[in-house]
C-alpha cells in the first residue's frame, strides 16, 4: 500500500474554463454554452441519458441491454461530430467521431427486424404499459427534440446527423411497442377529434 503522500493527483473534474460562459470544441475553439450546437448536442446528451434510464429498467445482457448500449456509443460518436467546428470537420474519423450511412442503415436494420416480431399498431398507442417501454417513449422524445435542434444547426454536405436522430427516434418508438408485445392492442387508443 502506498503512502498518502506518494499516492497520484486524481485529475479534478472541473477546469473553470467554462465560468466564462463558453465550453471547448473537439479539436479545438470554444463558443458559447447557449450556442445552437451546444443546445443540440445538450438534448442529445439528454438522449443518451433517457437510453440509459431505459437500459436500466431491461434485463442485463439481454437484446434490449445490448441494443441501448450500442446506440449510447453511437451518440457519443454523434455529439463529437456536432461538437466540432466547421474548419476542423475534415479531421472526423467515420464511425469514430462523424456518423456515417452505414450507422444509419444499421438502423433501418433494427428497425425491420423488430417490426416483423410483432403487428404495428394501427391506432395511437398510450406510452405507459411497464417501466422499460415508458422509459423508451420519454427516451424517444427526448430524441425528436434533438432532432428538431439540429435543424437550426444545419448539417454540414453529406452529415448523417439529421437522418441518424430521425431513424433512432423511429427505432426507439418500434423498441417500445415491441416491449409491450401482446399488451399492444388492449393499450392502443383511436384517434380522437
Amino acid at each position: 500500500m502506498e503512502a498518502a503522500g506518494s499516492m497520484r493527483q486524481m485529475p479534478k473534474i472541473y477546469t473553470r474554463k467554462g465560468d466564462d460562459g463558453t465550453t471547448g470544441l473537439l479539436y479545438g475553439g470554444r463558443v458559447a454554452k447557449d450556442s445552437p450546437a451546444i443546445e443540440a448536442n445538450g438534448a442529445v446528451d439528454e438522449a443518451q441519458a433517457a437510453l440509459g434510464m431505459a437500459r436500466a429498467q431491461a434485463q442485463s445482457g439481454s437484446e434490449v441491454d445490448e441494443l441501448l448500449i450500442g446506440l449510447e456509443r453511437d451518440l457519443w460518436v454523434l455529439m463529437a461530430e456536432v461538437a466540432t467546428a466547421v474548419d476542423n470537420r475534415p479531421k472526423l474519423e467515420p464511425g469514430r467521431t462523424a456518423v456515417t450511412a452505414e450507422m444509419v442503415e444499421a438502423l433501418e436494420r433494427h428497425i425491420d427486424d423488430l417490426s416483423s416480431r410483432f403487428e404495428m399498431p394501427a391506432q395511437f398507442v398510450v406510452p405507459g404499459h411497464d417501466p422499460l417501454s415508458a422509459a423508451l417513449d420519454v427516451a424517444r422524445t427526448v430524441v425528436r427534440r434533438a432532432e428538431r435542434l439540429m435543424v437550426q444547426v444545419g448539417s454540414a454536405s453529406g452529415s448523417q446527423v439529421g437522418p441518424y436522430l430521425n431513424r433512432l427516434s423511429d427505432l426507439i418508438w418500434t423498441m417500445a411497442r415491441w416491449q409491450e408485445g401482446e399488451h399492444l392492442t388492449t393499450r392502443s387508443v383511436a384517434a380522437r377529434p
